[in-house]
């Protein structure tokens, strides 16, 4: 499977597989970005990210986070 940078649910899914005890709240976008990078079949421009991007994916693996931390 390849990932790029508008696929937020599948890309905090896999976010929270890789960093399963990180809340997602904590990290920086300038951080956020480099994991997103090193995911496993991510294929998406380095430089194609935004903000708005990255705070959707953001939420996303926030989400995902929730279900095994609340």
């Amino acid at each position: 499977m390849t990932l790029d940078w508008n696929e937020a649910q599948e890309i905090g899914i896999s976010l929270y597989e890789t960093h399963p005890d990180v809340d997602p709240l904590t990290v920086r976008f300038t951080d956020l970005h480099r994991w997103v990078l090193d995911l496993p079949g991510f294929t998406g421009d380095p430089k194609g990210s935004n903000e708005k991007l990255l705070e959707a994916i953001q939420m996303a693996w926030l989400e995902e986070w929730k279900l095994d931390h609340e």
